[in-house]
């Protein structure tokens, strides 16, 4: 029996997700590691820094706590704010479609008819996709096509700022405890290596999403740790000095 395979034929075939779904997790993904690296930085920074001015324990842990807080929330708040004016943006765009699918629907598809054809589509196929689609769900088809949105899988301005937060308590408690365990003499040495160890997975993962080359990535991402580190320490030993 000849003809085309059936949808169901095509997904046992290739199973794999495909469209914006996969995309829209690796962007989540490499959000949260880039807010754990966020975390594991400027935690670090922190904590090395008051280490060198004292070594009172408690002073770690209170200063250390405390950087933590403000910096989830900070991250939250920036990433709530931006992905919002994102979402009302998408919004916006798509309640100009609407109105311009209403009001001129026949412009509307021998645009998107022209769009087909711009990427590489014959004039008949063209327009015979552009019909079919806009029979099936005409706001879907010119947003993807023309605004490269999905209606139906609009950004989460909670969930941005919920992740952005998660992520960043996950990457800031490793220095936090690694500084205030050990003995005082081992504070700073034990933060240090078990911040470049994070900083240096935390790189891979990223070069990983994102196709690049990890060496590069990871060399990078431990030496702008191990620079805020010790400029942090550096401060820290002279206002130490000057108490």
């Amino acid at each position: 029996m000849t003809g085309e395979p059936s949808q169901a034929a095509v997904a046992g075939t290739h199973p794999e997700p495909h469209g914006g779904a996969i995309a829209s997790k690796l962007n989540w993904l490499r959000a949260g590691v880039l807010g754990a690296n966020d975390g594991i930085v400027s935690t670090a920074g922190l904590v090395v820094g008051v280490a060198a001015a004292s070594a009172s324990r408690d002073t770690l842990l209170t200063a250390g706590v405390a950087g933590l807080i403000a910096g989830a929330a900070s991250m939250a708040m920036g990433e709530y704010v931006s992905v919002s004016t994102q979402r009302d943006a998408e919004r916006a765009l798509l309640a100009k479609e609407r109105r311009e699918l209403a009001d001129e629907p026949e412009d509307e598809l021998r645009e998107l008819a022209a769009l087909y054809r711009a990427k590489g589509l014959s004039g008949a196929t063209a327009h015979a996709v552009a019909v079919e689609l806009t029979a099936h769900d005409a706001l879907s088809a010119h947003a993807e096509a023309e605004l490269g949105i999905d209606p139906d899988q609009l950004v989460s301005p909670w969930h941005a700022a919920a992740s952005s937060a998660v992520s960043f308590i996950m990457g800031a408690l490793l220095p936090l405890i690694a500084i205030v365990l050990p003995p005082p003499e081992l504070r700073v040495p034990v933060t240090v290596l078990a911040v470049l160890a994070a900083l240096a997975l935390t790189g891979a993962v990223s070069a990983a999403l994102g196709g690049a080359g990890r060496l590069r990535a990871t060399v990078r991402v431990m030496c702008g740790g191990a620079a805020a580190m010790a400029v942090t320490y550096a401060v820290g030993e002279v206002i130490g000095a000057l108490m």
